[in-house]
């Protein structure tokens, strides 16, 4: 099995993140490591994360940050320090349990057949969590299917952040060039990847809302991701499998 490094990113998430790193610990998959970035969160999630770095041998690593940099960058500084590291696998997750860690076994096992693996809200046995709503279960459903019609992309879930990628696939992928910084990070990393020709697979998840805290998410970062759409296909629609970045 892939040495797998998680990165997840945080800002005052210090409610949920010693669980959810306890819950990681738990699925005893070998040589599993944690990368922490996190934004300068003031409730001291930085601080919770390295103390969890202590009891758990060193396998919890902190990216403190100096300020709210946003959830793209923090992905990218975490993604480019793990394939630093020697990472075999690299998944990406939310800290305040919208993902589940039981499903992570599953989306490695698909690394042997699969350049990356999503965790899918919108495929049969996929599920959205009753407590969001029929109007927050709208948006999110009219924000995929806008997506996929715009970029014409082959994943369902086109803005779900629960992933797993091989170590050759995200560093094939131009990462200097991924300039979102919001939720639509998401969408622009599913589209260079497709335009590159790398293979994912969907597995069904169901997306928990969160246990405690608030939510991140705006309509001004709806709005942003709904216009961000368009620069994704109009910066990487020159992309082919043969532009990949070399090895």
């Amino acid at each position: 099995m892939r040495q797998l490094t998680i990165v997840i990113p945080t800002y005052n998430e210090v409610e949920n993140l010693p669980s959810l790193i306890d819950a990681l610990f738990l699925l005893g998959l070998p040589d599993l490591r944690l990368l922490v970035v996190d934004d300068n969160s003031p409730d001291g999630t930085a601080a919770a994360a390295a103390r969890c770095g202590e009891a758990h041998a060193g396998r919890v690593a902190v990216l403190r940050r100096q300020g709210k940099l946003g959830l793209g960058t923090a992905y990218i500084e975490g993604f480019r320090r793990a394939l630093d590291e020697g990472a075999q696998a690299i998944g990406q997750m939310d800290a305040d349990f919208s993902h589940a860690p039981e499903y992570l076994p599953g989306f490695l096992e698909a690394l042997e057949s699969y350049d990356m693996a999503f965790g899918s809200r919108y495929i049969p046995g996929g599920r959205l969590d009753p407590r969001w709503g029929p109007g927050r279960q709208m948006l999110s459903r009219f924000g995929n299917v806008y997506a996929r019609a715009i970029l014409r992309l082959n994943v369902h879930d086109t803005t779900g952040g629960y992933r797993v990628w091989r170590r050759e696939t995200l560093a094939g992928m131009p990462l200097e060039r991924i300039r979102s910084n919001g939720y639509v990070f998401q969408v622009e990393m599913a589209y260079v990847a497709q335009r590159l020709g790398f293979k994912p697979v969907e597995l069904p998840i169901y997306f928990e809302d969160r246990r405690r805290g608030r939510s991140k998410m705006s309509l001004r970062i709806q709005l942003e991701a709904a216009l961000r759409v368009w620069q994704v296909a109009r910066t990487h629609r020159h992309l082919r499998p043969l532009t990949r970045v070399a090895p």
